[in-house]
């Protein structure tokens, strides 16, 4: 492999880990100080955003500590048999270069993933550390996510929990059968055997902390994981449900989806088109009902279509309320936190304001439309003291009326 440079390195490796949707990144406008004008720059490689637990936005360097992998999952672009540019850091690579942009104020923390190499246990030896270098070489106090290898030596893992904050392990795919079939190099009992671990260890630091006031932290964001869309056959229904079982089993914090992309020189067994990301979009939605609504995984198999998806053109929860109209409308001066939550158009926080607000008075459909900003998908489903629904609740074509209208984009539209 020809020498390369630090900066060539970070633009193949920065770009290699946009993939992994466990640090999801946002958009904003290009700007940098060539030219000697101002200072800083939004184009940085490798830089994307996450939300801390408290609700802060902070940019991480988001980076693989290779490309390089011995195993062949068809749907990854760094698989053994693609044909692409390849790059490797060294662990004290990587540590200074977050360093050098965490005192260039462009970062807060580090993302690191890396694809196999030579073994498993090796490359988690790498990941340890570059993390134990900038924690106890360089009292590194910003925030660090490691990508565990779920084929390593859980002592490894027990290692990367002490210096990081989170760790993830991808489960890849929904169903055994998918993972077996696009991903013959990895074993779904090992990867959620190594989730339990992580688990455990979590809880474990956890109680220790109670009883000793300098009891060494685990992984004190908890750990997250990953499930990719649209790559095998697997249903909504089959990924709710997935999901479900792996935030009861291993307490996890999140689990991300992200939808199959294309890549080049792809498995004649991956399809040819990306889903929808809508798609995408409505199984965070679930989650979310899951959650923060109160929403058990077969209430949302159950606004599924006949094919096990979620409709496209309306969200989970709209889908939900029309299948079981008999719920509806509920009373938002009487009806139960629970009952209010079922209501499409009503979020937590609206839900908490009516809770506090009928404590005073009696509410009027003004006063619920200053809560919202959706009255509309609102209104068939609430009664309040001066508006009832009558028939509306119970039309054939309410979900046309409340599904978002199309609309075509006009390319020179004042």
């Amino acid at each position: 492999m020809p020498h390369q440079t630090i900066l060539q390195k970070l633009e193949i490796l920065a770009d290699a880990a946009k993939y992994d949707a466990s640090c999801a990144s946002s958009g904003t406008a290009k700007k940098n100080s060539l030219g000697g004008k101002g200072m800083g720059s939004t184009e940085g490689m490798g830089i994307c955003h996450a939300y801390a637990p408290d609700g802060r936005c902070i940019s991480l360097l988001k980076v693989l500590l290779t490309n390089h992998c011995i195993f062949d999952c068809h749907y990854c672009i760094n698989r053994k048999s693609s044909n692409v540019r390849r790059a490797r850091f060294t662990p004290q690579e990587v540590a200074d270069l977050t360093l050098s942009f965490y005192k260039r104020n462009y970062i807060e923390g580090l993302f690191l993933s890396s694809g196999i190499i030579k073994s498993s246990n090796h490359t988690m030896e790498q990941m340890v550390e570059t993390a134990r270098i900038l924690r106890e070489e360089h009292d590194f106090r910003g925030y660090i996510h490691l990508k565990t290898i779920p084929e390593a030596d859980p002592e490894l893992i027990r290692q990367a929990g002490l210096y990081a904050d989170r760790l993830s392990i991808n489960v890849e795919l929904p169903t055994d059968a998918g993972l077996t079939r696009l991903a013959p190099d990895k074993d779904a009992r090992q990867i959620e055997g190594a989730m339990g671990g992580t688990k455990m260890a979590i809880v474990e630091a956890k109680d220790a902390k109670k009883r000793f006031k300098h009891a060494p932290r685990f992984a004190p964001a908890g750990q997250s994981t990953q499930m990719i869309v649209g790559a095998d056959a697997a249903s909504d229904a089959d990924i709710v449900g997935k999901a479900s079982r792996l935030y009861d089993n291993f307490r996890l914090r999140r689990v991300y989806y992200s939808a199959f992309s294309p890549i080049p020189d792809a498995s004649a067994v991956l399809p040819l088109k990306r889903p929808p990301l809508i798609r995408e979009h409505r199984l965070y939605q679930s989650d979310w009902l899951m959650r923060f609504y109160g929403y058990q995984p077969g209430e949302i198999m159950q606004a599924t279509g006949a094919d096990g998806n979620l409709p496209l053109d309306i969200d989970p929860k709209l889908a939900w309320a029309l299948k079981f109209r008999e719920q509806f409308p509920v009373d938002v001066q009487r009806a139960s936190k629970e009952q209010l939550l079922r209501v499409p158009g009503l979020g937590v926080k609206a839900v908490s304001r009516i809770l506090i607000a009928r404590r005073h008075r009696t509410l009027r459909l003004d006063d619920i439309a200053k809560l919202t900003v959706s009255l509309g998908k609102i209104r068939p489903f609430i009664v309040t003291c001066d508006w009832r629904p009558t028939l509306l609740t119970d039309r054939a074509d309410l979900r046309r009326l409340l599904a978002p209208k199309q609309e075509q984009l006009e390319l020179f539209a004042a």
